[in-house]
């Protein structure tokens, strides 16, 4: 007799933004029961996971461009309001939920899930994280996710972090397990390309002023200038009018407007592994995409130009061997990464990512697996031990303090008709011009 087909785990990922769509549904192909990380998501030789997507309406909602940059694709794919979503979880059965979500968007759906699945007898293992570099809001974003099946953490550092947060609240940290960046990969650097690449990775909101992303942007220029032989890219997350997790209000494409920049020198989009595919040197301030790089052992630099600071999240790499200016760089300096340091923070480039996922992988089996089914939901945050916090966080996803949905709560039994889609279109559009053009100018009206 033929051998039976396995069955396929059902996947939903619920993200709010073009990067945590990336990160939720690239976790959903790795995290799969029987998933092999040899093989990507995109060609895994096994049976992957039938994947469905939902995207939570507002400011950040992925565009269909952003979407197909990203380069994963789901076998279903709507955009839905916090109580529509949780419709549907009351009537569809998924073996693994994940929800790849601000902290507050996380702790809402606990809570709106909580509510749905209290008559159920099973429920899908919650599975939630970070996109990548944990800088800032440590005990504020790690409280917000207590409460999922599995918490993951990036690296052996952030792991540690994480746990020593929940247990010094008292809160259960069985829950955190480490793991690595689901989209690292991607050929090791081999030597020069032809022509020598640079490559500036770019972040929607660091630096915030305009001063600083001028002086990034003249930096880059400058180095165009000076190396004519080489191309010279400013990679970019988005386009002018699209919202990416952070909110930017000051595009490099309005301000390199007032340059006139080399032949040498382009603005580039699209996906970051293909980009660093033909890059000799990466420069950031403090993007993800420096972990990307250096899991390749591209040549990669942290900028101090602007300070080593909290703010700009820089400070993340301090002992990471990365740190360095432009008038270094302009002097031929390259930094030597650190070995130790770059092990701790998830960058496997010593060929040992294929069972960076193993633990999850077999975690999720055995939540699977437990007899009498999952026990309910139970975030650390509850009316009694945050009644000033939880109702507000509820009340932006129109839930009550108990998970309900809200009086008037926006949900909707069908897709929208015409109209209310132009009205939706034309509403998103003034959001992001109030927040691109004229928050700005009452900022700097403020400052006189």
């Amino acid at each position: 007799m033929p051998a039976s087909t396995p069955k396929r785990p059902r996947i939903a990922v619920l993200a709010d933004s073009d990067t945590r769509w990336k990160w939720g549904a690239l976790t959903a192909h790795r995290i799969a029961p029987g998933q092999s990380m040899e093989a990507g998501p995109r060609e895994g030789a096994q049976v992957g996971p039938v994947l469905d997507g939902f995207l939570l309406r507002g400011r950040a909602t992925p565009t269909p461009r952003q979407l197909e940059e990203v380069g994963v694709r789901a076998d279903s794919l709507r955009e839905v309001t916090a109580v529509e979503f949780l419709r549907t979880m009351a009537e569809e059965s998924y073996d693994i939920l994940v929800l790849a979500l601000v902290g507050g968007g996380v702790q809402a759906m606990l809570h709106g899930l909580g509510r749905v699945w209290e008559n159920r007898t099973s429920r899908p293992v919650v599975v939630t994280g970070y996109v990548g570099v944990v800088y800032e809001k440590l005990a504020d974003g790690l409280l917000l996710r207590h409460g999922a099946d599995l918490v993951l953490a990036n690296s052996r550092q952030d792991a540690d972090r994480f746990r020593a947060v929940y247990e010094g609240v008292g809160a259960d940290a069985t829950s955190v397990t480490e793991v690595a960046l689901p989209f690292l990969g991607g050929a090791p650097y081999e030597g020069e390309n032809t022509p020598y690449t640079v490559v500036f990775a770019a972040q929607p909101s660091v630096p915030e002023s305009r001063k600083d992303r001028t002086y990034l942007l003249n930096r880059l220029v400058q180095h165009a200038r000076r190396h004519p032989e080489r191309e010279v890219l400013l990679k970019l997350r988005s386009k002018p009018g699209e919202h990416t997790t952070h909110i930017e209000e000051l595009p490099y494409q309005k301000l390199v407007q007032r340059l006139d920049p080399p032949a040498n020198f382009r603005l580039v989009y699209g996906n970051m592994g293909e980009v660093l595919d033909r890059t000799d040197l990466l420069v950031t301030v403090s993007s993800t995409a420096a972990l990307e790089s250096l899991h390749r052992r591209i040549p990669t630099v942290v900028l101090t130009d602007l300070g080593v600071r909290e703010s700009l999240g820089n400070h993340h790499f301090v002992g990471s061997g990365c740190l360095a200016s432009w008038d270094q760089l302009d002097a031929e300096h390259r930094p030597t990464p650190d070995e130790e340091w770059v092990a701790r923070q998830g960058v496997v480039a010593d060929g040992s990512y294929a069972s960076a996922f193993d633990a999850a992988r077999e975690r999720i089996a055995k939540l699977l697996d437990r007899p009498g089914g999952l026990p309910p939901l139970a975030p650390y945050y509850t009316p009694v031990t945050a009644p000033g916090y939880l109702p507000g966080i509820l009340a932006r996803h129109h839930l009550g303090p108990d998970g309900t949905p809200l009086p008037g709560a926006p949900a909707a039994d069908r897709e929208p008709g015409p109209v209310r889609q132009i009205v939706r279109r034309a509403a998103r559009g003034a959001y992001r011009h109030g927040v691109q053009r004229v928050a700005p100018v009452i900022r700097r009206m403020g400052e006189l």
